[in-house]
């Protein structure tokens, strides 16, 4: 009986623990339905949410969010950059209608103490009214942890992707900016938004023509040029002769794309593309080239009679007495208004006209800048004082760039060709096309470095950079004609006039006459000096060293100017 009931109790444990068992799994079985259920729930909410959980490709996950722009040697211009943001969220500390913990103006001006640029007041009444919104685009390390310091949770810095310029201001006016809105503006950024915004494509950085290097040089010096005789503005250019690519290219004041504000809204017209000048005498060689190419000047030694030029009822002077007659050397050594005329009267019209069309003074300058500036152009036909007047530069408004493209096919042979700001690799430079022959553009080398050597233009003249060159000094015209009291002075110049290999184009606004100038307002005074401090400057880093035993031979035509023979 024992044994009997032995077994009868061994068998109910083992029921049981078969029972207890099976009940373990099924909680088991039942618990995981339950995981299984929420799982299902929670992908049938994000289905019908409008935030739903997206795809993420390689590109999106591992590229930053826009792509990099460099200058020519790689240089970063524009990149993607980790940064904090300044967010004021009025819920911070739940919904009773207190944000902060102190009184709004305390706040706003603990975070003028440590931004300096913030404006107080409308900062203290957005906090005051309980608005939501961004104080501040971009906090650095040090200035987020003393927003910190300040203990306020309605104070929020979210860490985003924000678009950086590491060298601040510099080449402003060609790299333009990002908006709110994630798209570029005004120059390169928006010329390449598609490539640089494009998963596929932004990964391989944009490389621009500028030289960083040249860039800051030539700010550096038209900053200094308008400091020295109080202009209101100044425009610069570095343009390579041959293939078109411009190395810098500046507009004064600069804006920072950094930082946009309202002051920087004001200031991102582009003087050397956007904004057309009377640019005065440095038309003068381009009319003297063209005339050598008609044959109209065939003897530089001739005399041309430098008396004033009489049309109708309007009369063409000088500055001042030049003599009685001039040749064509001494008439763009000494800048004059009547000799230049009258050659211009024997070229004709029509010639004179074409020889404009063909440097593409008629129509938008050509770059890659999304604002350019239309000429002032004189029309279909032009009357004979029209021809002659635009003949040393005035009656057509054009843009700096024009002025610097004209000069370029003018020296390097005779081949005009469009601006680039793309870098150009071996072989890709545009064929351009023939405005003057090869002949007169080795005449044209000659007289352009006896200017320099010899006339207006001895205060750029670099030693050991054979720069050559021609001034400009033009009246504003205003609502009742030309101002006396507001001129645009520009110096035109390329280097080295042996080989040329670069134009180089300073321009300022309504220079004042100071001491640095000599009280002196003309481009003789303060445009050249500017391209004299640059090309020293910048020649080595662009591969032209000073050489004192080359130059171009002018040994022809020093007999015909006086003063190379005192």
């Amino acid at each position: 009986m024992a044994v009997a009931s032995g077994r009868v109790q061994l068998v109910t444990i083992r029921e049981r623990s078969l029972t207890t068992a099976r009940w373990r799994v099924l909680w088991v079985a039942l618990g995981f339905a339950f995981v299984a259920l929420l799982a299902l729930v929670r992908i049938a909410y994000l289905g019908m949410a409008d935030h739903g959980l997206r795809g993420t490709s390689l590109e999106e996950a591992l590229l930053p969010p826009r792509g990099e722009i460099t200058d020519r040697n790689g240089v970063p211009l524009a990149r993607a950059f980790p940064a904090y943001a300044l967010w004021f969220n009025p819920t911070a500390l739940g919904d009773d209608g207190a944000p902060l913990v102190r009184d709004p103006a305390t706040v706003a001006a603990k975070l003028k103490a440590i931004f300096p640029d913030l404006d107080q007041k409308a900062v203290a009444a957005q906090f005051a009214a309980g608005k939501q919104g961004y104080i501040r685009r971009r906090v650095l390390p040090e200035e987020a942890n003393r927003v910190q310091e300040i203990g306020e949770l309605a104070l929020e810095m979210p860490m985003e992707q924000d678009r950086h310029y590491p060298q601040g201001s510099m080449a402003a006016h060609v790299l333009g900016y990002v908006a709110a809105d994630g798209h570029g503006r005004v120059g390169m950024e928006q010329v390449f938004d598609k490539h640089l915004s494009n998963p596929a494509t932004r990964g391989t950085p944009i490389a621009l023509s500028i030289d960083s290097r040249v860039q800051g040089a030539l700010e550096d010096e038209l900053r200094r040029g308008m400091k020295l005789v109080q202009a209101q503005g100044g425009a610069g250019i570095v343009l390579d002769v041959d293939t078109g690519e411009v190395l810098a290219l500046a507009s004064l004041p600069e804006f920072d794309p950094n930082k946009i504000d309202a002051r920087g809204e004001k200031l991102m017209f582009n003087r050397v593309t956007n904004q057309v000048y009377e640019l005065g005498s440095t038309f003068k060689p381009l009319s003297i080239a063209a005339a050598i190419d008609a044959g109209v000047v065939r003897n530089l030694g001739r005399r041309w009679d430098a008396t004033p030029v009489k049309v109708g009822r309007f009369t063409i002077s000088d500055s001042h007495s030049l003599g009685a007659d001039l040749n064509v050397i001494e008439t763009l050594i000494h800048s004059s208004n009547t000799v230049t005329a009258r050659v211009v009267d024997e070229l004709g019209p029509e010639r004179m006209r074409r020889t404009m069309i063909d440097l593409g003074m008629n129509e938008r300058p050509y770059i890659e800048l999304p604002a350019k500036g239309f000429p002032i152009w004189p029309g279909e036909k032009w009357p004979r004082l029209r021809s002659m007047t635009v003949g040393y530069g005035h009656g057509i408004a054009v843009t700096p760039l024009h002025l610097a493209s004209a000069y370029a096919a003018m020296v390097n042979g005779g081949i005009w060709r469009p601006a680039t700001l793309k870098k150009l690799g071996p072989g890709e430079a545009p064929k351009g096309r023939r405005v003057f022959k090869a002949s007169t553009s080795s005449r044209m080398r000659q007289l352009l470095r006896a200017i320099a050597v010899y006339g207006t233009g001895r205060n750029a003249d670099a030693h050991g950079y054979r720069v050559g060159g021609k001034t400009g000094s033009a009246e504003k015209p205003g609502a009742h004609g030309y101002q006396k009291s507001a001129l645009v002075s520009t110096f035109a110049a390329a280097f080295p006039m042996d080989r040329p290999r670069y134009v180089v184009i300073a321009m300022l606004d309504e220079p004042r006459g100071t001491l640095a100038s000599s009280y002196q307002r003309t481009a003789a005074w303060n445009a050249a000096p500017i391209v004299g401090r640059l090309v020293p400057r910048i020649g080595p880093l662009i591969g032209v060293r000073p050489d004192d035993t080359r130059d171009v031979d002018i040994s022809d035509i020093k007999p015909l100017i006086p003063e190379a023979n005192k």
